[in-house]
């Protein structure tokens, strides 16, 4: 017996071909277990130590960070530059690689966490620009970045047959996120014109929204769409 698709030769009991992967049927020629003419597999699999791997990336992490904080501070005796670096490697290892150290990770506490460590950032950059922008703008935007996305990571977890409903409600609260950001801009920067360029985001958002919560609710609708989207 040979495969329809690229013609290896198979043994009679094989169930699909070990080089291409396509399903084996042949009506005249039944089937019984023995052994495959193939090896399961062509390549012998190694095991990674996932504590050794997560050392060196920490590795990888830390030897910049000292690096930059060491120049800085060679150069000018003070810390300047080196903080902005140092701060945003810090916040892409807590939100890429602090949680790889749990066998379970859970998305919805390691989440909030990664907003947290943004907002901290952010807060470092006004206090040494001597900004006044922090708890009138960014806070609140950061903040409610991280309710939308934990409170959707939370439902998704939880309630992943409802997603329909969970994704389009979360476009939507996004849509009306994007007035409020506009109204915090003109409050913290004396913006005297209102521009309402929020209200384009919004339109889109909720219009996306609004057709995701009805293919949940319709369901004539949604299976049409799988269909036609082959989902």
């Amino acid at each position: 017996m040979y495969c329809v698709k690229c013609g290896v030769r198979l043994a009679d009991t094989e169930k699909q071909c070990p080089l291409c992967a396509t399903v084996v049927f042949h009506p005249d020629i039944e089937r019984e277990e023995a052994e495959p003419m193939y090896p399961p597999a062509r390549y012998p699999s190694y095991q990674v130590n996932h504590r050794s791997a997560l050392t060196i990336v920490t590795t990888m992490f830390l030897l910049p960070i000292l690096i930059t904080l060491l120049c800085d501070w060679r150069i000018t005796d003070s810390i300047t530059w080196s903080g902005f670096v140092a701060g945003a490697l810090a916040v892409a290892y807590v939100i890429f690689v602090l949680p790889s150290w749990f066998k379970r990770a859970n998305p919805v506490i390691f989440v909030p966490v990664g907003f947290a460590a943004v907002a901290c950032y952010v807060l470092y950059i006004n206090l040494v620009t001597g900004g006044h922008w922090f708890l009138s703008f960014a806070f609140p935007v950061i903040g409610g970045l991280g309710l939308i996305v934990t409170a959707v990571v939370t439902l998704m977890r939880y309630l992943p047959q409802a997603a329909l409903y969970i994704f389009g409600g979360a476009l939507v609260v996004l849509g009306a996120f994007m007035l409020l950001v506009e109204f915090l801009m003109m409050i913290t920067f004396d913006l005297t014109t209102f521009i309402a360029w929020s209200l384009y985001p919004l339109t889109a958002l909720v219009l996306l929204g609004g057709m995701l919560i009805f293919l949940a609710i319709s369901r004539p609708a949604r299976e049409n769409m799988e269909r036609k989207f082959f989902l």
